[in-house]
C-alpha cells in the first residue's frame, strides 16, 4: 500500500503519494485541471519497476501554501522538495501544468533529472491561447472552483468521450472542484507569464513529448514545437485522445512511458 505522508516546505505543506519499492525514482507532476489522483490508473503498474512520487501542487488536495516567481518559482519548490526528501536525481514527467514546471527544473536544476517526460504541454501559450487561462483565472476568483468545471473538463477531454465515460468525468469534477481557488489563479497566471521557447535548446535530456491529437487545453502544435526546440527529443502522438492520456488511454500512455524509460 502506498503511504500518504505530508511534509511542511519554506512555509508550504506538501502532500504527496509515495508508491513502490528500492527500484528508479520517477517524479510525476499533475495538470493545472487535476490534482495528483490522475494518475492512479497507471501508479500501480509504473510502481512494479520504479518508486512514485507523486505531490500534488500548493492548492490541491492537503497541499497548501503559496508559490511566488511564476513557474520558475514552482521549479525551485520542487527543487528543495526533491532536497527534503533526499533525492539527488529522477526521472521526471509534467502533465500540462507540471509539463511546464517540469522544464524550469530541467532548465534552472539539470542536474536533478535524467529522462524527461513532457505530456499535453507547450513551452508557451501564443496570445489567443492567453485569453481562456485569464478568464478562468477571473472566473475561479469571482465565483470558486465550480465556476470552471464545465470549461475545464472540455479542456481536458474530448466531448465523445465526456459522453462515453460520465463516471470518470464526475471523479474528475469532484477532484478539481476541491481545489483553492485562490492557487489556481495563481497558476493560471503563471502560465500566462511563460515562455520557454527560446530556451528549450539549453535541455540536453533525453527527452519523450507525449500528446493527445484532441487536446484543447496545449493543442498538438504546440508540442511539435516542444520537440522541435529539444535536442534529439522524441515525439509520440495519441489520435482521439485529448489532455490525460493517462485517464482517457492508460494502457497507451504506459506502453509509451515505459518503453521510453528502459530504451
Amino acid at each position: 500500500m502506498p503511504t500518504l505522508p505530508m511534509m511542511t516546505l519554506n512555509g508550504a505543506s506538501v502532500d504527496y503519494e509515495d508508491t513502490g519499492g528500492a527500484g528508479k525514482l520517477l517524479l510525476l507532476l499533475h495538470t493545472l485541471l487535476a490534482d495528483r489522483t490522475v494518475y492512479d490508473r497507471v501508479i500501480p503498474e509504473l510502481a512494479g519497476e520504479w518508486r512514485v512520487i507523486s505531490p500534488n501542487f500548493p492548492g490541491y488536495g492537503a497541499s497548501d501554501g503559496t508559490i511566488e516567481g511564476g513557474i520558475e518559482g514552482y521549479a525551485g519548490f520542487f527543487a528543495d522538495f526533491l532536497d527534503a526528501l533526499g533525492l539527488t536525481r529522477v526521472d521526471l514527467l509534467g502533465n500540462g501544468f507540471g509539463g511546464f514546471v517540469a522544464q524550469s527544473v530541467a532548465l534552472h536544476y539539470p542536474e536533478r533529472i535524467d529522462r524527461l517526460m513532457l505530456v499535453d504541454t507547450a513551452p508557451a501559450f501564443p496570445d489567443a491561447a492567453k485569453v481562456p487561462l485569464r478568464g478562468m483565472q477571473a472566473k475561479v476568483l469571482a465565483d470558486g472552483m465550480s465556476g470552471v468545471l464545465d470549461a475545464a473538463m472540455l479542456r481536458m477531454f474530448p466531448p465523445a468521450y465526456i459522453e462515453a465515460a460520465p463516471d470518470v468525468i464526475a471523479e474528475r469534477r469532484a477532484a478539481l472542484g476541491r481545489a483553492d481557488p485562490t492557487r489556481f489563479a495563481n497558476a493560471c497566471g503563471a502560465l500566462v507569464a511563460l515562455d520557454h521557447l527560446p530556451h528549450l535548446g539549453k535541455i540536453t535530456h533525453k527527452t519523450l513529448v507525449l500528446v493527445g491529437l484532441e487536446d484543447q487545453t496545449t493543442p498538438p502544435a504546440l508540442s511539435h514545437q516542444l520537440a522541435d526546440g529539444i535536442v534529439d527529443a522524441k515525439l509520440v502522438e495519441l489520435p482521439g485522445v485529448g489532455h490525460c492520456p493517462q485517464v482517457q488511454a492508460p494502457d497507451a500512455f504506459l506502453a509509451e512511458i515505459t518503453a521510453f524509460l528502459v530504451e
